[in-house]
């Protein structure tokens, strides 16, 4: 072995060093990493200006521009610099490595270790856009990445950690409170003027002590910004929140409900007046709507519309309770209305998040329904009036707020409507929605949360699917593909488009026999008789 200076233009070569005229620089740079091991002494200085004279020896030579070893060194440079994005540009400039993963891993180790997360992510996804090798090695190392930012954004250790990263944009977790905190800063100016809004920054005043209405409410009275709600009962409760039927100024024909909720909560008042603006009239009977917000510092006091009519989840029970099952037309019907709210809701750019049938309040025609095939089509005349409500918007998402291509982490932590995404610790995003959907389809048609299985798929792969098996007389087809479309979201497919196909698929079956829509309604009389009555 030749005896390597810190110069090696100034050393004797062996005829290994004559071929490969980088290796007397390797050797030189291992044994001062050796010193270094060995001695606290040096302070990287001599590594530091080795590695800078042997890259400005060899980046111009295109032998080594894929040569793994001349990437290390360069790696070793960026560690002793001070500015590493300059290092990295560099790197690209001079194309060293270009196609190969290590590149691509490397840096973004580096920077996740400094704490730039995002960074970190859009290194992963440059590499893989340039399907750099082994592609599946850096596409394992990026799901890798995402599952620790998960986990400790799961943890609450990284309260401000709103962003890191998946394929082709951001990844965020929309339900941090560091998250939902600066949006409400940025939208404030605009919320001041919404309509209803009242904000306090004291805590609430008033006589009844809200934190003892949920052991004795009935009959309380509340007063509120110029407005008095007498109690009712206690319509539902969740872990922050508790809802309330009340009657507004002592009116019994005036019944609202109160979503009082601690800590403060004005987020969900935030989506309830952007679905105002963005939900065409003609379907903003499916959405629920919110009178006014009452915003103390201690707590949040939603008055919204109350409907009677009990939820799908009061329907998919009482349905249990007669014969077994909620009967196909009628779950059909519910179906093309799931469809219909998620198909206009998320081409308003909005995500419910939390999409179950306890959210969905039945609506009752005031009329009599008629048989007409283009009217049930249509949706129109009393059929308009008739449907579900989608209300409990607190976990709504405004896409407008976010860059395009971002995708979202965080778990919902709903027991059976976790989507596949959220189980494999994945990047989702109307994927949440659409899992839900299919979930109350299957308790609709089998009474049953709904358990999936993965099976290979007719063109290679596989895809998902629920492991109860559908009744023969059924309308087969159109469950599958539905829970086939919705299970296996493909990214590339326009998934309003998607929606909109499904949901034309279960009109036309409706349409094409008016004893369907007959029968449906004398169905939905049963119901109605069912549910109003208990």
């Amino acid at each position: 072995m030749a005896v390597i200076s810190k110069n090696p233009n100034n050393t004797t070569s062996s005829s290994s060093s004559v071929d490969d005229p980088l290796l007397p620089w390797l050797r030189s740079i291992e044994k001062l990493l050796k010193e270094r091991t060995l001695t606290d002494s040096n302070d990287g200085r001599d590594l530091h200006e080795l590695c800078s004279n042997c890259i400005t020896t060899f980046k111009n030579n295109p032998r080594y521009q894929n040569d793994v070893r001349f990437l290390k060194i360069w790696f070793l440079y960026m560690d002793s610099s001070l500015d590493h994005e300059s290092v990295y540009r560099e790197i690209e400039q001079n194309k060293i490595c270009l196609f190969n993963s290590m590149l691509y891993e490397a840096y973004a180790l580096f920077l996740e270790a400094k704490g730039m997360l995002t960074d970190a992510f859009h290194i992963y996804h440059l590499g893989i856009s340039r399907n750099a090798e082994p592609l599946g090695r850096l596409k394992k190392a990026q799901v890798l990445f995402l599952e620790r930012m998960s986990e400790k954004v799961t943890a609450g250790s990284l309260q401000k950690m709103d962003i890191v990263s998946e394929n082709g944009g951001a990844c965020i977790n929309p339900w941090l409170v560091s998250t939902i905190k600066n949006l409400l800063q940025k939208k404030n100016p605009e919320i001041l003027k919404y309509d209803g809004y009242h904000p306090s920054k004291k805590a609430y005043p008033g006589k009844v002590s809200l934190s003892t209405l949920q052991k004795s409410a009935r009959n309380k009275t509340i007063d509120l910004g110029g407005y008095s709600y007498q109690i009712k009962g206690c319509a539902g409760k969740g872990g922050f929140a508790q809802v309330f039927k009340a009657c507004l100024d002592g009116n019994p024909d005036e019944v609202v409900a109160l979503k009082i909720q601690k800590p403060a909560f004005p987020w969900e008042f935030y989506v309830y007046r952007q679905l105002d603006v963005r939900i065409p009239e003609r379907e903003r009977l499916s959405f629920g709507y919110a009178h006014r917000l009452h915003l103390y510092s201690d707590y949040s006091i939603l008055v919204s519309d109350f409907l009677a009519n009990g939820t799908l989840q009061d329907a998919i029970n009482s349905s249990a309770v007669i014969g077994g099952s909620m009967e196909e037309v009628l779950c059909i019907y519910y179906t093309i209305e799931m469809l219909c709210i998620l198909e206009t809701s998320h081409h308003a750019q909005i995500i419910h998040g939390d999409f179950k049938p306890d959210n969905l309040l039945i609506r009752y025609a005031r009329d009599n329904l008629t048989d007409d095939v283009e009217t049930f089509r249509q949706r129109t005349g009393q059929w308009r009036d008739q449907g579900v409500c989608l209300v409990d918007w607190g976990r709504g998402i405004d896409l407008s707020l976010f860059p395009e291509q971002t995708e979202f982490i965080g778990d919902s932590r709903t027991s059976g409507f976790r989507c596949i995404e959220m189980q494999e610790k994945k990047p989702w995003k109307f994927q949440v929605d659409a899992y839900g959907l299919c979930v109350i389809v299957h308790m609709m048609l089998f009474n049953s949360y709904m358990e999936i299985e993965r099976r290979p798929s007719p063109g290679g792969g596989y895809s998902y699917q629920p492991k109860s098996p559908f009744k023969r007389y059924w309308k087969v087809e159109l469950w599958k593909n539905l829970f086939t479309k919705l299970l296996n979201i493909d990214r590339a497919e326009d998934h309003k488009k998607m929606l909109n196909s499904l949901r034309v698929s279960f009109q036309d079956y409706m349409c094409s026999n008016p004893q369907l829509i007959k029968k449906l309604r004398q169905l939905l009389i049963k119901q109605k008789a069912s549910l109003c009555s208990s």
